[in-house]
């Protein structure tokens, strides 16, 4: 696929597969659910962070090689060259030669080198020639959002980055304020991570520690009136019709370990409705004092 091509062939909700690491859920179900995701035609997103999620992949994908869908896997390292031996290595566990995207996840000196217009770059363009990997997808969270920003000024990303990926629901948007305003202003693509926010927003709100930090449960006692008000019958097609609110945004990534809770996903992307502008712009701008507040300030890897 060419970078034209690539985003119009991607589907609007794509199957993330975290919860197929879950030890706790038995071998057959977590199969099971991976097949009913193959089975729709759905994009998946992947990981070997995600315990024994790829093992449980590899053996959906054994059962019926006709329908292996197109993936997006996190790419990770230092160089180019250490991100293409740990996607080779996702690709092998999962039998597939060829990926369609690859979620570049660059640690410091590589992110540092592409934000400079470095030889990151030319790897880059040509790793995409060889095949190996076909397409780009930058990662961005809040404390990494400096340098994905210079690159994007700096026009680096452009013929290269076929879009950022990040969480954006109702009670995140894991990129920077500014970031995010250059991303709006140039009509960047974006995929949308994390589509239900970790949770139904009552369970957030309400159950303790059903939210794995405190923040979530307190963006989710600002955000609950707001879906309650909307009339949106779920709270899976209220963030699914959040999400692809944003005309940039070409795919929302959500996990389910279960065919029924895949089956919402499904069903709310179907027909999307965009939400109205006036709910929108209440919870943007939640997100605006968020960032500036509490996201930008965190820690790494503690949101």
């Amino acid at each position: 696929m060419d970078n034209s091509s690539v985003l119009e062939t991607i589907s609007p909700y794509i199957y993330g597969t975290t919860r197929l690491g879950d030890e706790q859920i038995s071998e057959k179900d977590r199969i099971a659910v991976a097949r009913a995701a193959m089975d729709s035609g759905v994009w998946f997103h992947t990981s070997h962070q995600y315990g024994s999620a790829e093992q449980i992949l590899r053996k959906a994908f054994d059962e019926d090689r006709a329908h292996v869908p197109n993936l997006i896997i996190k790419m990770g390292g230092n160089s180019v060259a250490e991100m293409i031996t740990d996607v080779k290595n996702n690709m092998n566990v999962l039998g597939i030669e060829t990926l369609s995207i690859g979620q570049l996840c660059m640690w410091d000196n590589c992110a540092e080198n592409f934000a400079q217009g470095g030889s990151v770059i030319q790897d880059l363009y040509e790793l995409k020639k060889s095949g190996l990997v076909q397409n780009f997808v930058l990662e961005v969270f809040p404390w990494t959002s400096k340098k994905p920003l210079q690159a994007l000024q700096q026009g680096y990303c452009d013929g290269l980055i076929d879009a950022f990926i990040f969480y954006v629901n109702p009670l995140q948007r894991f990129a920077a304020n500014n970031l995010w305003n250059e991303i709006v202003a140039r009509n960047y693509p974006v995929i949308a991570m994390r589509t239900i926010s970790g949770g139904h927003i009552h369970a957030l709100r309400d159950v303790p520690g059903a939210a794995w930090v405190p923040y979530l449960q307190e963006r989710a006692v600002e955000v609950a009136p707001i879906f309650e008000a909307s009339g949106v019958a779920t709270w899976t097609e209220f963030c699914v019709r959040f999400a692809h609110s944003f005309k940039n945004v070409q795919a929302t990534v959500g996990t389910s370990s279960k065919i029924e809770r895949l089956q919402e996903f499904l069903t709310a992307t179907k027909h999307i409705e965009l939400l109205p502008q006036s709910i929108v712009k209440q919870i943007t701008d939640l997100q605006y004092r968020w960032s500036d507040e509490v996201d930008v300030h965190a820690e790494p890897w503690t949101m």
